[in-house]
């Protein structure tokens, strides 16, 4: 419980109390539970319309159709599997590095629907002051959005059905796994005490590192390098990119748990961020290309909001925005330059900016953790920045990294071996939309 209460959890930030405590007079908060409705509603709004519009206008126009449905699909698909598996591997009562099938089928929910619920059991136990049934579907916007952010990895190429394996089985045996790492009472990340406070690892760093994968496996679009693979319509990403950056309040401040101080810090440090990293990124093109561009304005904003998201319960304003400018120039340069020296094709910087910005955010955590931000009675002196909560990140940043590129490796293997994962090349250049879909764009 100590443990908890200093380092946070999405959905479970200060108004939370012991189980003994729970069990003689604790009731559903009206008001935590609405801000939690709330936020899980543009959490997934995040999704579909936000990450749906920000990639289709990334990508040329036969294959705006296509992307936007992998992030439908998306929704959809990941939706049924957290019911059926997803809630229970990652928060089933299970051990240290794997839930269990007690909830599957979310079974237990019927008997407690109209009750305040703990996570855990025992000494570890959380107590909770919003219904199950919100923390369930707000942890399933993240479960969604995470293998989503994938799909840009490596657009414009995979078939539609690897695509709906993949994203099952991914969620499944990657993003289940790390979650109950890190948010779990059980979990071993959570019991080393590394702070997350709304998914560096468990989102950014997982997604990034599998897209970096994905793209690599795939190999690169064909024509990459030689044809012109401008953007289609930066007036759709420029929307997708603003409707991401009003989501991400519910993503950050929403994992406060509640409608209270904490959570008005984590929007404000939300804002300021995004902001810093979005000049940084416009600066940083601006001297070594001439010009500030569009894209990579937004682009800029969307790695700050990565980078803040660990931090985002944590910190205090200047260091949101000394995180934001890091996070921007590095993004940036882990775009373009990083990119282009490797070879690699990761066609809407997933790696880039989700996972060098995940990594930077989960890092910078261990120096900026404010500790009167997250301090309780049972702990005082809060999360505190230093050396000892930077090795604790580092741990978290490797072992999620090493995990979800081995993971995510191996089940790209077992896809192609099922369905093949890559389109013809005939179908790669007559476009997505109408070879998967049937479909055309105008």
């Amino acid at each position: 419980m100590t443990r908890f209460l200093r380092y946070g959890l999405p959905t479970l930030g200060l108004a939370m109390l012991s189980a003994p405590a729970m069990a003689q007079d604790a009731k559903i908060d009206t008001g935590d539970t609405a801000w939690m409705l709330t936020s899980t509603a543009i959490v997934l709004m995040m999704t579909v319309p936000g990450l749906a519009l920000f990639y289709a206008g990334m990508v040329r126009k036969k294959n705006v159709l296509a992307t936007m449905m992998q992030c439908f699909a998306a929704v959809a698909l990941i939706s049924v599997t957290w019911f059926v598996a997803g809630y229970s591997f990652a928060f089933g009562e299970g051990g240290a590095y794997f839930g269990d099938f007690s909830r599957m089928f979310l079974s237990g929910l019927a008997a407690n629907w109209d009750k305040p619920f703990t996570l855990g059991s025992g000494d570890g136990a959380i107590a909770m002051t919003i219904p199950e049934s919100v923390f369930i579907m707000f942890q399933m916007t993240f479960a969604i959005i995470t293998p989503a952010l994938i799909v840009g990895a490596f657009a414009d190429r995979m078939k539609f059905s690897a695509l709906c394996v993949f994203l099952v089985l991914w969620s499944l045996f990657i993003y289940a796994p790390v979650a109950h790492w890190v948010w779990h009472p059980n979990g071993w990340i959570f019991a080393l005490g590394a702070a997350d406070f709304a998914g560096g690892t468990v989102v950014h760093i997982n997604a990034g590192v599998a897209g970096l994968v994905a793209a690599i496996m795939l190999k690169k679009r064909l024509g990459y390098g030689s044809e012109n693979m401008s953007p289609f319509n930066l007036g759709l990403a420029v929307i997708g990119a603003g409707l991401l950056w009003v989501g991400w309040f519910g993503f950050n401040a929403g994992s406060a748990g509640g409608a209270g101080a904490r959570a008005g810090m984590a929007m404000l440090v939300t804002q300021l961020a995004a902001a810093a990293a979005a000049l940084a990124w416009l600066f940083a093109e601006w001297m070594t290309k001439g010009k500030p561009s569009v894209l990579g304005g937004i682009s800029g904003a969307v790695a700050g909001l990565v980078a803040i998201t660990p931090a985002s319960g944590f910190v205090l304003p200047m260091p949101a925005i000394i995180i934001g400018l890091v996070a921007g120039v590095i993004c940036f340069w882990a775009s373009t330059a990083l990119k282009h020296m490797l070879k690699y094709d990761d066609s809407l910087d997933v790696w880039g900016v989700h996972g060098v910005g995940g990594i930077v955010g989960a890092l910078l955590t261990g120096f900026f953790a404010f500790g009167p931000l997250s301090a309780t009675t049972a702990a005082p002196e809060g999360v505190v920045g230093g050396m000892d909560l930077f090795i604790k990140q580092c741990i978290a940043v490797g072992a999620t990294v090493v995990f979800a590129a081995v993971g995510t490796a191996i089940l790209l293997k077992v896809v192609d071996i099922m369905v093949g994962l890559r389109v013809s090349e005939e179908e790669e250049r007559e476009g997505l939309d109408v070879v998967l879909h049937g479909e055309r764009l105008g």
